[in-house]
C-alpha cells in the first residue's frame, strides 16, 4: 500500500499526514547511543511523583481494580487483618507505579548537560522485565524509590531495524527504609520512521467476535475465582501440574482507561490536562504530536488512538507492556493462596496486545524446591492471543506453606543492597531534616 492510500483509508488529510510525517523524523544517532552509556551504572533518588504517594486503602483497591482484580485481599481494607499479613496488601506489580518524591543528590552538572535530550522524538516500547519482591505493599506504605540504567544494547530490530535496548532498575523503599523489591524494566527504542515504512504488522485485521467466541470467553471468566483462605501446601503441588485457565479481555479503551485510573502512566511527562498540557508542550515539545483535528495530544496516545498507531506502523492501538506484567500477577496470585509469597517473575513481551484482542492465560508448574528454608514453586506461564499467537511469556518463583514446616519466611535482602539503600535512604532523610529546618518569611 502506497503512502496516498493509506492517508485515505485511515481518514487523514494531507495537511495532517505531514505533520505526522515531522513527527516520525527522529532518528537513533551514534552520538545519543554514546551519551547514554555514560549513565549506565548511575544511581539516583527518585523525584517522580505519581499518582499515589502513600498505599493507601484506595488506592490498593484501585491498583487491584484497574488490573481487573477483585481478589478482596487487594480490595477490601478489613479482609486483611484475618490473613498471614495482618492488613490489606496490594498488588507487588504496584511498587513500581507508586512513587513519593526522594530527596538525594543529582548527578554533576557536567554529565546532566552531557546527557541532555537524549533520544529525543524516538518511539520507546516497554518489552518485558523482571521483579524481585522482598516484602509485601501493605497498607499506609508511602513509597520511595531510586534508580537507573542497568544495561544498553544496540541491536536488530525486525519491527524497526535498528534499535537500543534498555534495561532500568528501580529500587523500593518504604517509609523506614525497607526494601520491598527491585524492577527492571526492558524498554526497546525505535525509529518511528522505519517502524512505519517497514509496516510489518500492517496486515493484521481488527479483531471480531461471534456469540460462540463470547461463549468461550466467559465461560473462563465464569470459573475464575481467588483460591483465597484456602491454603495450596507445597507438598500437594506436582511437577507438571497445569494451572487453571484465565482470560483478559477483549482488550478496549475502557480498559485503558481503568488503568490509569488505577495508577499507573503518570511518570516521565504523565497526562496533562488544559494549561499543565500547554506547560509541557513547551517544555517538551516532542511529547506531543497533533491528532486528526489539529490539536495536540501526547505521543502516549499511541495506546488509544489507532490514527497515531498507524502513522508510526502499527495496525491499531496496543496496550501497556506493564497491563501485561500484573496479568501475570493477578493469574498467579489467584491461584496460590493468600498464605503464599510471589518472590521473582520475568516476563517477555512478545507480540502487541491490540485493541480487540483477547488474552488467554496458561501455565504449568516447571520445578519446585527447598532453599534456606523457603518452600519454593516454579511456574512457566504464557499468554495466546485469540489469533493463537503468543504475546507474552513469564517465568514465576513463589513461596508456598509447608505442611510440615509452616510458613515460609520472607527472603532476605541481600546484604551489599541493605547496605546501598541505607546510604540513600540516609542521605534523603538528611537533607529533608535540612529543608525542615529552613526558615521561609
Amino acid at each position: 500500500m502506497d503512502d496516498q492510500n493509506s492517508v485515505a483509508s485511515v481518514g487523514i488529510s494531507a495537511e495532517l499526514e505531514a505533520d505526522f510525517e515531522r513527527a516520525t523524523q527522529g532518528q537513533l544517532t551514534d552520538d545519543d547511543i554514546e551519551r547514554a552509556r555514560l549513565l549506565v551504572g548511575i544511581y539516583t533518588a527518585s523525584k517522580a511523583r505519581e499518582l499515589f504517594s502513600v498505599a493507601t486503602p484506595d488506592a490498593i483497591r484501585n491498583w487491584a481494580l484497574g488490573a481487573g482484580d477483585d481478589n478482596p485481599l487487594y480490595t477490601d481494607e478489613n479482609y486483611g487483618l484475618t490473613t498471614r499479613w495482618g492488613s490489606q496488601v496490594g498488588h507487588g506489580t504496584m511498587m513500581g507505579h507508586i512513587k513519593t518524591p526522594m530527596l538525594g543528590d543529582p548527578i554533576s552538572s557536567e554529565l546532566a548537560a552531557q546527557t541532555k535530550d537524549l533520544f529525543s522524538g524516538v518511539q520507546a516500547f516497554v518489552s518485558g522485565g523482571s521483579w524481585e519482591w522482598f516484602r509485601p505493599l501493605w497498607s499506609g506504605d508511602r513509597i520511595y524509590c531510586y534508580s537507573g540504567e542497568d544495561s544498553l544494547e544496540v541491536n536488530k530490530s525486525n519491527f524497526a531495524g535498528r534499535s537500543v535496548s534498555q534495561v532500568r532498575r528501580d529500587v523500593v523503599l518504604n517509609h523506614h527504609g525497607e526494601v520491598l523489591g527491585i524492577h527492571r524494566t526492558l524498554r526497546i527504542l525505535a525509529e518511528r520512521k522505519t517502524a512505519k515504512n517497514r509496516g510489518k504488522y500492517a496486515s493484521i485485521e481488527p479483531a471480531h467476535y461471534s456469540p460462540k467466541d463470547y461463549e468461550r470467553i466467559d465461560e473462563i471468566y465464569a470459573s475464575e475465582q481467588p483460591r483465597g483462605r484456602d491454603i495450596r501446601y507445597w507438598e500437594d503441588v506436582q511437577i507438571g501440574e497445569a494451572l487453571p485457565a484465565m482470560v483478559k479481555g477483549p482488550l478496549t479503551v475502557t480498559e485503558m482507561i481503568a488503568f490509569h485510573c488505577g495508577g499507573y502512566g503518570f511518570v516521565l511527562h504523565g497526562l496533562p490536562s488544559s494549561r499543565l498540557a500547554y506547560k509541557l508542550r513547551k517544555r517538551v515539545p516532542t511529547f506531543f504530536v497533533k491528532n486528526e483535528s489539529g490539536v495536540f495530544d501526547v505521543d502516549q496516545r499511541i495506546h488509544w488512538d489507532s490514527q497515531w498507531a498507524r502513522a508510526i506502523g502499527n495496525p491499531m492501538a496496543f496496550d501497556y507492556g506493564v497491563m501485561r506484567e500484573c496479568w501475570f500477577y493477578h493469574y498467579v496470585s489467584d491461584w496460590m493462596g493468600n498464605d503464599a509469597f510471589i518472590e521473582e517473575m520475568t516476563e517477555s513481551i512478545r507480540k502487541f496486545n491490540y485493541i480487540g484482542d483477547t488474552q488467554f492465560l496458561s501455565g504449568h508448574v516447571s520445578n519446585k524446591r527447598v532453599e534456606d528454608e523457603r518452600y519454593l514453586i516454579d511456574l512457566e506461564l504464557n499468554m495466546v492471543s485469540q489469533r493463537d499467537t503468543e504475546t507474552a511469556t513469564a517465568s514465576v518463583t513463589l513461596s508456598l506453606t509447608s505442611r510440615d514446616a509452616g510458613l515460609t519466611p520472607m527472603r532476605l535482602v541481600p546484604v551489599s543492597l541493605q547496605r546501598e539503600a541505607a546510604s540513600i535512604f540516609a542521605r534523603h532523610n538528611e537533607l529533608t531534616a535540612s529543608q525542615a529546618s529552613r526558615t521561609y518569611p
